[in-house]
């Protein structure tokens, strides 16, 4: 690598290659079979070939369009190969009585068989090539045969010592690592090439294996770290929560008791508690976080309580306040918009101690909030926030205990693989009375059928949300803006009152419409996703989705967990744009066939992948280049159970893997 210039590096970088061993585990996305050559005539069509041949005609058409056509023959036959786009090079390379080697798919054309934009090689000057010829990852200004030369100097010059011994690689019936990554670079011709192609040959297994151990590896040792942390040991008689239970005008559910137990036993332990309360929209978290909150302020503690949005942060903050301002304790809001005056207040109260309860938004990660005493933190929709912010909370106290909360359940193999290293709580039944939600998929061209719905809808006394993605005109997108949906529903909904709300309002605006919505002084709010969560209106039975074809699974079934909050049948109306693209048709068919939060979060992890669904890209978690988590199940099942082997009797054997898979492991260590 020191021999590269530093444009060339920078370009590698680009590639997740820092360093030697980087390039070797820098694996072809697929490969060109230039071991065998055809006679024209016996090629088969469709698939990529290599034939050779002599070179009869080349001109360049004008007609239709320019292009390059020539036409070249062997003993069996001929073929035309034609360029759209081409160099002055490339005519000379096809000049007339030349003999030329051409790669690429054979077709049926208007002038009989045919190649489109082939690879041109001078025949005679190359041999026929003894492996597949890999075709790597790239980026712009790194060629395909530089990867290459540098690929194989690094196999060449670095050592490649089994990370694994027999002990643990025998039971697994997997290959050892050096040949299975020659083999990948390189393969022989008679390699099964559907086996390649599926990364389900042996050597991919093997390589999707050690991926999978060092992310198990690295996220038990980060749970190993964090338990010899010491933490504030929270265990008081209980009577504070005990009467926030008894003040409710409902009984928990069997599954909120089991969770706040778990949770209750993580506090009275001396080490920090990192757990994951996950639950489906509705579920009731909020109270269980409640209730542990409770806990830790009657041993006399403080808890800080974070929200991603101010529109749930506020939402947090005012049934908290309802429910614990009566028992004595003290809820103090802080977020970024709040007057310079309010705000110092804020931050004093949680100096000094008198907050109990800070509930607010990224503001409690400034450096000017100090605790003095902060035992438990609560981090609402945690996916939302980066690395660096939830070290920045742990920060403000000694360790404190966390709690992250999260209505996208996460399918069991998520679950396995990226949050390893938390302890789990689910949530996993509805409270009471929770009515089911009836989903239509409508077209917009039936907009007015829809709106003749809202207005029936209005004169059962139910209201409705109308959910809209762009606050503003867009070009690009030519999405129907909040703004303007209002203007029209106002106008065809003679009568009835319009509301409108969207994230660039300020704060008082913003709670004035939810108030007045929640009193039924507003009986349609046309409304952004800001509404995705926290907003809890149970009079509201209909709510309509516009552009949900530009929406992900885990944002329409968050949306959708608006309605259906009281005794009311309701209805959500998924209004799309045609044509549909492939994925978006995949996640209607979901969303419109599914309520079962686990199962569309298993299909959305299906669609998008793992770091999109779940934040991991911000999140710290090393990404997964090779393994599939829905493919690769067994292989991560394998991963766990060798990773919890190895710390137990191998342990020499964890950091030289590591240092192979995931140099700079620390980092991940303190999150």
């Amino acid at each position: 690598m020191s021999s590269l210039t530093p444009a060339q590096q920078q370009r590698l970088h680009k590639l997740g290659i820092q360093r030697e061993f980087d390039l070797i585990l820098h694996l072809p996305l697929r490969y060109e079979d230039e071991t065998h050559l055809y006679p024209i005539a016996d090629a088969p069509m469709g698939s990529p070939v290599l034939v050779e041949g002599e070179v009869l005609s080349c001109e360049v058409n004008y007609k239709p369009r320019k292009q390059l056509n020539a036409r070249v023959k062997d003993a069996s036959g001929s073929l035309v190969v034609r360029l759209m786009n081409f160099y002055p090079s490339q005519v000379q390379q096809l000049a007339v009585g030349k003999r030329v080697r051409l790669y690429g798919d054979l077709r049926h054309g208007y002038f009989g068989t045919e190649m489109v934009h082939p690879k041109v090689r001078v025949g005679g000057e190359v041999s026929l090539q003894e492996a597949l010829s890999p075709i790597y990852p790239t980026t712009a200004g790194l060629s395909q045969a530089q990867l290459a030369t540098w690929i194989g100097k690094a196999l060449a010059n670095t050592p490649m010592p089994d990370t694994l011994s027999d002990a643990i690689l025998a039971p697994l019936q997997l290959p050892d690592f050096a040949s299975s990554v020659r083999l990948l670079h390189a393969p022989t011709p008679d390699t099964p090439k559907i086996l390649l192609t599926a990364r389900t040959h042996p050597a991919w297994q093997r390589l999707k294996f050690d991926e999978l151990l060092a992310q198990q590896l690295s996220l038990r040792l980060a749970r190993a770290v964090r338990r010899e942390k010491t933490a504030p040991k929270i265990n008081p008689d209980g009577r504070l929560g005990a009467q926030l239970i008894a003040n409710l005008p409902f009984d928990l559910t069997a599954a909120q008791k089991r969770v706040l137990l778990e949770i209750t036993q993580d506090l009275a332990q001396a080490h920090p508690m990192q757990r994951l309360l996950q639950g489906d929209v509705g579920a009731g978290k909020t109270i269980v976080a409640a209730v542990a909150a409770c806990h830790a302020i009657e041993a006399g503690f403080q808890v800080a309580m974070l929200a991603p949005t101010e529109i749930l942060a506020e939402q947090h903050f005012q049934k908290l306040s309802a429910w614990l301002t009566p028992l004595g304790v003290n809820v103090v809001w802080l977020t970024g918009s709040l007057k310079a005056k309010a705000k110092r207040e804020a931050i004093a109260a949680a100096s000094d101690g008198s907050a109990q309860l800070l509930v607010g938004t990224h503001a409690i990660f400034q450096a000017s909030v100090a605790f003095q005493n902060l035992g438990l933190a609560i981090v609402d929709e945690q996916h939302r926030f980066g690395v660096q912010q939830r070290l920045a909370l742990r920060e403000k106290g000694q360790s404190p205990h966390q709690l992250m909360m999260s209505a996208t359940p996460i399918p069991r193999t998520l679950a396995m693989s990226f949050y390893a290293d938390l302890d789990v709580s689910v949530i996993d039944e509805l409270p009471p009375g929770r009515t089911p939600i009836i989903t239509k998929l409508i077209s917009d061209a039936r907009r007015d059928e829809v709106i003749e719905r809202i207005a029936a809808k209005v004169l059962e006394g139910r209201q409705v949300y109308w959910v809209c993605p762009l606050i503003e005109e867009s070009e690009t997108l030519q999405l129907q803006t909040a703004v303007d949906t209002h203007a029209q529903l106002s106008e065809e909904l003679e009568g009835i009152a319009v509301g409108l709300l969207h994230g660039k309002m300020k704060p008082e605006e913003k709670a004035a419409t939810m108030a007045a919505f929640s009193r039924n002084e507003i009986q349609v709010l046309i409304a952004t996703t800001v509404i995705e969560v926290g907003v809890d209106v149970p009079n509201a039975s209909l709510m309509v989705i516009e552009h949900a074809e530009r929406m992900g699974l885990s944002q329409l079934h968050q949306l959708r967990g608006r309605v259906g909050r009281g005794a009311h049948a309701s209805l959500c109306i998924l209004l799309y744009t045609t044509p549909l693209s492939e994925t978006a048709k995949a996640r209607l068919k979901v969303i419109f066939e599914h309520t079962d939060g686990f199962e569309i979060a298993r299909q959305d992890l299906h669609i998008r992948g793992p770091g999109d669904m779940a934040g991991i890209k911000q999140s710290g978690v090393p990404m997964l280049r090779f393994a599939d988590l829905e493919t690769d199940a067994d292989l991560l099942e394998l991963a766990r159970d060798s990773a919890e082997t190895i710390l137990q009797h191998h342990v020499n054997l964890a950091q030289p893997h590591l240092d192979r898979w995931l140099p700079g492991r620390e980092a991940l260590l303190k999150v």
